[in-house]
């Protein structure tokens, strides 16, 4: 007999345990999906897309309602899940109804961070999480309205590219000295800086709001040192954090994240979660490669493969706004004892920067062309001994590939290295 099988969440996370579970063990469970939003599964990485309308709602979708009712998944959608019973092995949903289950995995994701300012409750404030805040934001665009965005990392400035592309006049209102100051070195977000003002976007640094302005809706936005920029819309971009509400409710134990071991398994044994709201080994991955790991170990874990488990992930980050790409990984600012190679041009927007220490690449951050971002993310990964290639690897894959092993051509430009 089927064990019965609820995932709560329609998100990424979701869709891709749905997916290995089908293909790894497709008769194990009788599996229900509960999703808050009234849309199915759908690539939130694809909003900013959606927003500049280089991508239709369809082709966010990860499946149509078709492929759920032709995997026997029971897809319930637009309710919330209120309360969880983990001695009962019952969730309550916001329309009454009781869901039973023998396994459970939470996905619950994440929320957007308002900071508690004056006028953050003005209608005209909104985040950018979902289609729902895409539609809103899509109708400012038509008034070319003027939108503040409270954030310059890499949420903050893909809602700040799509809303200009649409036709609003943007500002982003950053707290730190520099753009993306958790995935870009100082050169790297001056680049960055400088495309997205060619692309008509104001930027202010050092920028921290104190109130947003506004009787009946938002009027503008005041800084701390009494600077006021006039708009008819503030978008919140400065962060998530884990979903854990109903975890915690529940007894489950909670920290940043819902904690998690190497099984995806939190402190209740029939009871899962994975993607943005879990916490593995003091780490609340906030990007989809991790979630997508994780619902490969989970499903086969849950399908019977006592090896499978997860042990962590590489972080990068890939920023896709038309005609600036930036890319980042693993330890790209370097340690006392690791050694940088850079080739930097500015007059033509491109910046790399290599980061090694030995023999091992540890790092690595691209600006302009980042065709070489998945080439550089294995090597790192990999921890291999770079030895033989190192002072090419600068260059690319395709021009290491075409050299001997030992030694280039000696007709490439040599990289600046620097301590």
């Amino acid at each position: 007999m089927r064990e019965k099988l609820l995932v709560i969440g329609n998100g990424m996370a979701s869709v891709r345990l749905c997916e290995e579970l089908l293909q790894h063990s497709p008769k194990a469970f009788d599996i229900t999906v509960i999703g808050a939003e009234k849309h199915v599964g759908y690539n939130r990485v694809l909003l900013s897309a959606n927003l500049a309308g280089d991508a239709s709602e369809s082709e966010l979708e990860l499946h149509d309602r078709a492929w759920y009712a032709a995997n026997n998944i029971h897809l319930v959608s637009n309710v919330k899940a209120v309360a969880l019973d983990v001695i009962a092995r019952q969730v309550r949903l916001a329309d009454g109804h009781v869901i039973a289950f023998d396994r459970l995995v939470l996905a619950t994701g994440s929320v957007p961070l308002m900071p508690p300012l004056p006028g953050m409750d003005l209608p005209g404030v909104l985040a950018f999480r979902d289609l729902d805040d895409v539609a809103t934001m899509r109708e400012l665009c038509a008034r070319e309205a003027q939108v503040v965005v409270m954030g310059g990392g890499l949420l903050g400035l893909e809602a700040a590219y799509g809303l200009a592309r649409r036709g609003a006049k943007v500002t982003v209102l950053h707290l730190m000295d520099r753009l993306m100051e958790r995935q870009a070195d100082g050169p790297a977000a001056r680049l960055l800086r400088a495309g997205l003002a060619r692309r008509g976007i104001r930027i202010e640094l050092l920028a921290q709001t104190a109130r947003v302005l506004g009787d009946v809706e938002v009027e503008g936005v005041e800084l701390s040192d009494g600077r006021i920029i006039a708009a008819q819309a503030l978008v919140c971009a400065i962060g998530i954090r884990p979903n854990v509400a109903l975890a915690q409710a529940a007894g489950i134990k909670v920290e940043r994240g819902i904690l998690v071991d190497d099984y995806m398994q939190t402190s209740q044994p029939h009871i899962y979660a994975l993607g943005e709201c879990a916490q593995h080994r003091g780490v609340v991955y906030g990007l989809v490669e991790p979630a997508y790991q994780q619902a490969r170990a989970l499903a086969r874990h849950l399908g019977g493969d006592v090896e499978a488990n997860y042990l962590g992930s590489l972080l990068s980050t890939h920023l896709k706004v038309s005609g600036i790409g930036l890319f980042s990984c693993g330890n790209f600012m370097g340690t006392a004892e690791s050694q940088n190679s850079v080739m930097d041009d500015p007059q033509f927007g491109a910046y790399r920067k290599l980061v090694f220490e030995g023999n091992r690449l540890i790092g690595a951050i691209l600006v302009g062309d980042t065709s070489d971002a998945a080439w550089y993310r294995d090597i790192i990964a990999s921890a291999a001994d770079v030895s033989a290639q190192r002072d090419m690897l600068i260059f690319g894959q395709d021009f290491v590939q075409a050299q001997p092993v030992q030694g280039g051509s000696g007709h490439a430009p040599a990289p600046r290295h620097a301590a």
